[in-house]
């Protein structure tokens, strides 16, 4: 990799964080960055640097949620960052295994001993969306930890913990290659004023106003279109049940849940390896009840993930904007994942990104100039942000 292509900033970040790792004074280092920055490209750099020093060192790349280790994976091979021995994946399937009955059912999780971890760096991507439990379980390996994220997104809900709050490291200037790049540059407006001009930067990177009538158009041929490549979000829940029953209606007769619908969790439950924003596709799905409790007996793939999951989920749940009384133990809680909020989208992507612009009448301006930034940067191709 050319040192020629770095600029200044870059260059003194890669530094810090070699110089950092050979001294192992302190056990992390957070490096915050922008979209656009070459967040990755600092980290295919790195890695080249420490294959090229030492040829046995292992390193772990991993996320919280199985979207963003896709993205993460994907990057660092177009980057030529990833060697034979490094993992990259989620935190979970680094840092934990299951506890399995006499049957072999999965009952629970437990974190692996610390000396069967065997890397010698272990870098965390998206970092603001690592839990505080998560987080000094990953450091009671006493293994070196990057702790790299966006310092522009949303903070964590509910949780006052937050690896990104004031990173250590920060990269704010944006890299040359993608200084035309138009939702790169619509992420800077965002950022930076907390609004977006009703502008057309590209065929496919515009925002427009709701009551056009072109604007249905495009909306009409997206829901019809919808696949894993489309990502549609908004602010509400009320919203973002309206639009689920919109996209369904052009796919579905039924207002219940079939097979091939599209779900989204939300509820973690270890025991069942499955977390709060994990989307999937119904494979099997139908009604059963016990004791006088009425539930869906359900196959889900969820993506990214390697198993299915299979178990008991909510039949109230679906479509109900109420997400406070996800109490019982017994059962998990699905939602149709057509639309998402944009909270629920973090760490995830697509080629296509449809954003309704939703301001809650509570959000300060520094607070909805972090929700548009992070619903923009959510786009990799294909942006219509609608007002």
């Amino acid at each position: 990799m050319n040192d020629l292509n770095l600029s200044k900033t870059q260059s003194e970040v890669i530094s810090s964080i070699l110089e950092w790792f050979s001294q192992s004074k302190h056990q992390y280092i957070t490096l915050g960055g922008y979209a656009g920055t070459g967040k990755t490209t600092i980290l295919g750099y790195i890695t080249e640097k420490l294959h090229k020093q030492n040829k046995e060192i292992k390193i772990a790349f991993c996320s919280f949620t199985g979207k963003a280790s896709r993205v993460l994976d994907r990057k660092l091979k177009e980057s030529n960052a990833v060697f034979p021995n490094d993992y990259v994946g989620t935190i979970h399937r680094l840092i934990y295994r299951a506890i399995v009955d006499e049957r072999d059912n999965i009952i629970g999780w437990e974190k692996i001993p610390t000396d069967e971890l065997k890397y010698s760096l272990i870098v965390v991507d998206e970092a603001s969306m690592v839990t505080q439990d998560i987080w000094f379980d990953l450091l009671s390996f006493d293994i070196p930890i990057l702790a790299v994220g966006d310092h522009g997104q949303l903070p964590p809900i509910s949780s006052s913990f937050n690896l990104m709050q004031q990173p250590q490291l920060k990269l704010e200037e944006i890299f040359r290659q993608e200084e035309g790049n138009p939702i790169i540059r619509l992420s800077e407006i965002a950022r930076k004023y907390g609004s977006l001009p009703f502008e057309e930067l590209s065929n496919e990177v515009k925002k427009i106003r709701k009551a056009d009538e072109n604007t249905q158009d495009i909306l009409m041929d997206i829901f019809n279109n919808f696949d894993e490549n489309t990502m549609i979000l908004c602010g509400y829940n009320r919203t973002r049940i309206n639009l689920n029953k919109s996209i369904r209606q052009l796919h579905f007769d039924s207002p219940t849940p079939q097979i091939g619908d599209r779900v989204i969790c939300l509820k973690n439950n270890r025991n069942m390896d499955i977390y709060n924003g994990m989307t999937g596709t119904i494979l099997d799905i139908s009604k059963a009840s016990l004791s006088g409790l009425s539930y869906y007996d359900a196959e889900i793939s969820l993506d990214y993930e390697k198993e299915p999951f299979w178990g008991k989920i909510s039949i109230e749940q679906f479509n109900n904007t109420n997400m406070e009384d996800l109490r019982r133990e017994d059962l998990n809680y699905f939602d149709y994942g057509y639309a998402l909020t944009v909270h629920k989208a973090q760490g995830s992507q697509a080629k296509r990104v449809v954003v309704f612009e939703e301001r809650f009448s509570k959000m300060d301006d520094e607070t909805y100039a972090r929700w548009l930034y992070t619903a923009v940067t959510r786009a990799e191709k294909e942006l219509y942000i609608i007002a």
